[in-house]
């Protein structure tokens, strides 16, 4: 006998029936549209008390949108919602917060001009008649960060801590009420290895207590290590629940794509060639970079790798003029562009453009991109200066809509719509746009700080092929990442960086796990260089 694929009536049924008297959360045939775009077809879905149940699924899937409604930043178009067993219709985020819903979502929701303390009791402070009752939010900050375990200043203002440290006041933001379900959207992108442990120990400590948490991740190795149950969307339509010990990496993968994946990072040829980027000795102006010295050959990809706070991101932003220099010398494509002792200084973005040096930041949304234009806009704002974009007085929208139409298509944006605002596409579209950027001009050195941070699989698929497409025509890249991954499996050469300083070369045969994270935590002496 042949087994027939389950309808979608049948899978919902099948679903539905599988409800434990222990349900915290139950979404029934939830749908939502946008402008007439259908972003959630009748979605089923269920939370029980202490378990954590990963939402998973390609960027664009929808499983943002299915956790904005749960927390009552949208409400469904139809469909029920069944929370602690009874019907609600969650109409705002506060009113999601006092049936007992806390989410942290993967973009920050901070005030950076003021106080950890202030950011955490934002909304919900006490007063003293028309006075803030100053020592007992104080007490309140102090008992929240004890209470998690984050090593935080409830003094310190947002703006000068570190995007983990964010991350932390965030998580600690959620857990000002007495939450039954925590959302984690992504929580792990900006921590350390230290810190998700600690996380992961707090969200066992939770499930403990009884809370039902719904937690999204492209990690897979994070699945295995925290989920209970997960949940696959596709196209906002719902496939398949399984449980986390009955599945494999390859399962998910064909699951959350409809396809299979045969080789997540591909292979790319070392075609080395003359120095495009020499670094002596740079040391920046905040020292979070202190002497450090690398080079970066044409045809070849370089890794850059160390723990958060550990410098790499800092020499990137310098070789594109947002930090500021102290001393050292930096010679791109045989010409000095920076050397404190000659006095010479022609750092600036729109110079380094110029001359074919393209950086493309950790933080899309804050450095990287408009999110109130569209994708068209976006992709081309940077290259307007560009003879196929500008006239003698006015610009050719013609040649604009078609170079940008033919990256959109490189890139499988979806939904392919250039003309769509880029705060309405999923973060792995946003970071296709950001990626898409770095097409229109010729350039000689990418340079990639964390590019796969909150992108899918699937997306992350196309933009490993996107680095070896250029490496291989010719391109040098630096690849900046704190996902090991990517760096043994991407990299010919690997720089590691610890507290500041470049402690260690690694040429590719000699590149795995163990060689590099040894270095992550104790600057070695006698390296390879």
């Amino acid at each position: 006998m042949i087994d027939t694929p389950l309808s979608p009536i049948e899978i919902s049924s099948r679903y539905e029936k599988d409800t434990r008297s222990d349900s915290l959360l139950q979404l029934k045939k939830i749908s939502k549209k946008f402008s007439g775009t259908l972003a959630l077809d009748k979605i089923n879905f269920e939370v029980n008390k202490g378990e954590v149940h990963i939402l998973f699924g390609e960027n664009g899937a929808g499983k943002s949108t299915l956790i904005q409604v749960i927390a009552g930043v949208y409400q469904a178009t139809s469909g029920t919602i069944i929370f602690k067993g009874s019907p609600v219709i969650i109409d705002s985020v506060r009113h999601a917060r006092e049936l007992g819903v806390s989410a942290v979502f993967q973009e920050f929701s901070l005030v950076p001009q003021l106080t950890v303390e202030e950011n955490l009791l934002l909304g919900a402070e006490t007063t003293r008649g028309p006075f803030l009752h100053k020592a007992d939010l104080t007490r309140q900050a102090h008992e929240i960060l004890e209470k998690l375990g984050f090593p935080l200043n409830p003094n310190d203002r947002v703006m000068y801590l570190s995007r983990a440290e964010q991350q932390m006041v965030e998580i600690a933001k959620a857990f000002r009420t007495k939450p039954d379900l925590m959302i984690f959207d992504e929580p792990t992108a900006s921590l350390t290895n230290s810190e998700v442990d600690r996380l992961f120990k707090l969200i066992e400590r939770l499930k403990s207590e009884g809370l039902g948490i719904i937690y999204i991740t492209h990690r897979m190795n994070e699945i295995k290590r925290v989920g209970d149950r997960i949940t696959v969307l596709r196209d906002g339509r719902y496939i398949d629940t399984i449980k986390v010990k009955d599945t494999s990496d390859q399962k998910l993968v064909e699951l959350m794509t409809g396809r299979v994946i045969e080789k997540i990072f591909p292979h790319i040829k070392s075609l080395p060639g003359k120095k495009l980027l020499e670094i002596e000795k740079l040391t920046t102006d905040r020292n979070e970079v202190n002497s450090t010295s690398i080079n970066v050959c044409a045809g070849e990809v370089v890794g850059l790798a160390g723990l958060v706070g550990s410098g790499k991101s800092q020499i990137g932003r310098a070789c594109f003029g947002l930090e500021r220099i102290a001393a050292g010398k930096i010679i791109f494509d045989g010409k000095a562009i920076f050397d404190d002792a000659a006095h010479i200084d022609e750092l600036s973005p729109t110079r380094m453009l110029e001359k074919g040096l393209y950086y493309l930041p950790s933080d899309r949304r804050t450095e990287g991109l408009i999110m109130m234009q569209n994708v068209r806009e976006n992709i081309s704002i940077s290259s307007l200066d560009l003879p196929q974009f500008s006239g003698s007085l006015f610009l050719n929208r013609f040649s604009e809509h078609s170079v940008v139409r033919n990256i959109a298509k490189k890139l499988a944006l979806q939904p392919f719509n250039i003309e769509r605002d880029l705060e309405h596409f999923s973060g792995g579209n946003q970071q296709k746009v950001l990626v898409g950027k770095s097409l229109v001009r010729d350039v000689k050195l990418f340079i990639f700080d964390e590019p796969t941070v909150g992108v899918d699989v699937g997306a992350r698929v196309s933009i490993y092929e996107f680095i070896r497409d250029l490496c291989e025509a010719g391109a040098a890249v630096l690849l900046i990442s704190s996902d090991l991954p990517e760096i043994l499996n991407l990299a010919h050469r690997t720089y590691v960086m610890h507290r500041g300083m470049c402690c260690a070369e690694i040429a590719q045969k000699d590149i795995s796990e163990k060689a590099v994270l040894e270095h992550f935590f104790e600057k070695k002496t006698g390296s390879s260089y």
